[in-house]
């Protein structure tokens, strides 16, 4: 079995690059070595903040990622990461620039370069619609899991053993969250209203377009004799990484305005997140620990409440990651302790 070192080379190496990189970045924009620390301390910050807000991101890609074929895994991991990377780290804030300030991607990448700060300004005014978009995205994810009546592990027996006979009502989840929608569109003043229940629709169509093409294509792969978990299921997974990197690209404006800077301190944390999944993946993490999949999921839930709430106030980044951990290393802890009580059925002990 490959040590745990062997995952993370890849991430190691990266992160000194990414690191040096920061700081010469910082040394050439704010001048000599105090700047350059200064950078670097924040790229830091940066990789800890992405690693921390998506844990869970990991584990649902390495649920999804157990099913697909090698080929697509590859794809996945080299392919997914440099979208990871260049297409939500940087193709994604210059996008939402461009469309929210009117202006042509060029302007954007100048206007990133040369005024970070009415840069960083114009992302921060679109992040009631990057709020509502990614928060109802990630919140369908979450209870597409829950609302599932062939699920047969329940963490918390009580809730979801009851959600799982709902499940039956077709259509409930969506209803669940368009009223949520509803909710906190009526909070908010009118003219914020309209952007938030815009955005919120555009998650939820992009949400039941990806599921529908991902069923079509992986069926037709399953039709061709091909092992399940093809082009559909990459599709799926790289728009939930999307999803999950909203939170962490608009809160890496809250520390540096510097889109370069950005992208480097995010990318880091990208990697590791890529080298954690593959871990899972080849360790059979998922089956040892058989809550850990649930923890996930309802971290997911909780980060999209937690996007929710953003449109109308702050929320701490700081909050949020330790939100998603707590649940995760709860889910763990609970994973443990029936593998104790349950010998027989342990995986590892087998």
């Amino acid at each position: 079995m490959k040590s745990t070192a062997t995952y993370l080379k890849w991430p190691i190496i990266i992160t000194i690059i990414g690191l040096v990189l920061s700081f010469w970045l910082g040394y050439r924009t704010l001048g000599g070595i105090s700047g350059g620390l200064s950078f670097l301390f924040i790229g830091a910050v940066l990789a800890v903040l992405e690693i921390s807000l998506s844990f869970d991101n990991a584990i649902v890609n390495a649920s999804k990622l157990k099913d697909m074929t090698p080929a697509w895994q590859r794809r996945f991991l080299t392919w997914g990461i440099l979208i990871a990377v260049f297409g939500m780290r940087i193709i994604f804030p210059l996008a939402i620039v461009v469309v929210a300030a009117e202006i042509t991607p060029w302007a954007a990448l100048d206007l990133a370069l040369r005024d970070p700060v009415e840069y960083g300004r114009i992302m921060s005014d679109a992040h009631i619609s990057i709020s509502a978009f990614g928060g109802t995205f990630l919140m369908m994810v979450a209870l597409t899991f829950f609302f599932d009546q062939q699920k047969e592990v329940d963490w918390i027996k009580a809730l979801e053993c009851r959600i799982r006979r709902w499940a039956s009502v077709r259509g409930l989840e969506i209803g669940l969250v368009l009223a949520l929608v509803l909710t906190f569109s009526a909070i908010l003043p009118d003219e914020e209203s309209a952007s938030f229940l815009f955005a919120a629709i555009g998650g939820m169509v992009t949400f039941l377009a990806v599921e529908l093409l991902s069923n079509i294509l992986d069926r037709e792969s399953r039709s061709a004799d091909l092992a399940r978990g093809g082009f559909g299921a990459f599709l799926y997974l790289e728009v939930l990484d999307a999803s999950f990197s909203f939170d962490g690209v608009i809160g890496a404006f809250a520390l540096t305005n510097n889109l370069l800077l950005i992208a480097i301190g995010l990318g880091i944390g990208a990697f590791y997140v890529r080298g954690m999944t593959i871990l899972m993946v080849e360790r059979g993490t998922l089956t040892e620990f058989r809550y850990l999949e649930h923890g996930a999921f309802y971290s997911i839930l909780a980060l999209s409440i937690v996007m929710y709430v953003e449109s109308v106030a702050h929320v701490p980044e700081v909050f949020t990651g330790l939100v998603g951990a707590s649940l995760i290393l709860v889910a763990l802890w609970s994973s443990l302790r029936y593998n104790r009580l349950n010998p027989a059925q342990n995986p590892a002990g087998e």
